[in-house]
């Protein structure tokens, strides 16, 4: 079933977010090795993306912290290396370690915004406090060692503290959004974060879905099922994909299978459904120490495995870190 009569059956509609959808990918702040991701790596990568074989669009970048790896209230490199790129942000607040750190964060980001000015805040389309903080501290989340997180109340606390500092700065008007995983999203008691933010931020990843047949053959349904789960508890907001991916190596969790040829289709199939129609940010360009380790307690809804051994050899990268040449097709035809 191609994917725009899958979402017609789901009652889902692909149609674009905003005039001209947002199309990027996620970066860690770290890379593979561990190092902390500079300015001059983020303007590497930022320039990587637009300048992907086979594709065009990638113009816009997730950041998880607004935090300089390294430091503990410097803005993060990214910021600059944004501007020098004229490349879009979703910028990222992290939330899940109490809200000392959460201060710095909100320093960090308007201290840029002074620092910066407008050509800072013109290209930011979003502000994410948090990233999967309501997973990690869900029953799910703590089964599976997922690591901290924190709650529903916590999230829009943190919601309500950015909007009373962003006021009278340029980033008032900017929209907010908390992100997390669809089985996050569809808790009752998420329903108070969902009222708070002016869009959702969406994660899913089918192939850590073993608790269900998770082949890649079912990769689509399942993805476009778990958006139509988020949309139904959406309050009429708009919901963003800010990561979904297949890993071209890794372990295999129930039916599916970590392959280049495999992640070809995830990308053929879920990514260009997506792909300037929806604002989408995908996973990822270039694989950080944080994310295959499994250092943030890993990307989405992983259905039950929590096996570090696997992490350290799983890629999603659509790139090696090394070389721009991408690990497989990325044509959509």
């Amino acid at each position: 079933m191609h994917a725009q009569t899958l979402v017609t059956a789901l009652g889902v509609l692909a149609t674009p977010s905003a005039a001209h959808a947002i199309q990027g990918f996620t970066y860690d702040s770290t890379t593979d090795g561990g190092l902390c991701q500079g300015y001059e790596g983020f303007r590497q990568l930022f320039q990587r993306a637009k300048l992907l074989p086979g594709t065009s669009g990638f113009t816009a970048a997730r950041l998880y912290t607004s935090i300089q790896c390294g430091t503990s209230v410097d803005p993060t490199q990214a910021f600059q290396a944004a501007i020098d790129t004229d490349t879009k942000l979703l910028v990222g607040l992290w939330a899940s370690s109490g809200r000392y750190v959460y201060e710095n964060e909100l320093n960090a980001l308007i201290g840029a915004a002074k620092t910066f000015g407008s050509a800072f805040t013109d290209l930011i389309v979003g502000i994410s406090v948090g990233s999967e903080d309501l997973y990690r501290n869900s029953p799910e989340g703590v089964a599976n060692n997922a690591g901290w997180g924190a709650t529903p109340e916590e999230i829009e606390g943190y919601i309500g503290w950015a909007r009373d500092w962003f006021k009278g700065t340029r980033l008032e008007s900017k929209p907010i959004t908390h992100i997390d995983t669809w089985t996050a999203w569809v808790l009752p008691e998420t329903s108070g974060v969902i009222k708070a933010v002016d869009f959702l931020g969406h994660n899913s990843f089918p192939y850590f879905e073993r608790t269900k047949p998770n082949a890649i053959e079912k990769a689509e349904y399942n993805f476009w099922s778990a958006v139509a789960a988020t949309e139904n508890v959406a309050q009429g907001k708009d919901v963003w994909i800010t990561e979904t991916g297949w890993p071209d190596s890794g372990p295999t969790l129930g039916d599916a299978i970590a392959s280049p040829e495999n992640a070809r289709k995830y990308w053929r199939t879920v990514g260009c459904s997506l792909f300037g129609k929806r604002n989408t940010f995908w996973y990822t360009l270039v694989d950080g120490f944080e994310a295959h380790r499994g250092g943030w307690g890993g990307p989405g809804d992983w259905g039950g495995w929590d096996g570090w051994e696997g992490w350290r050899n799983i890629r999603f990268g659509v790139t090696p870190t090394f070389d721009s040449k991408p690990k497989y097709d990325l044509t959509c035809y």
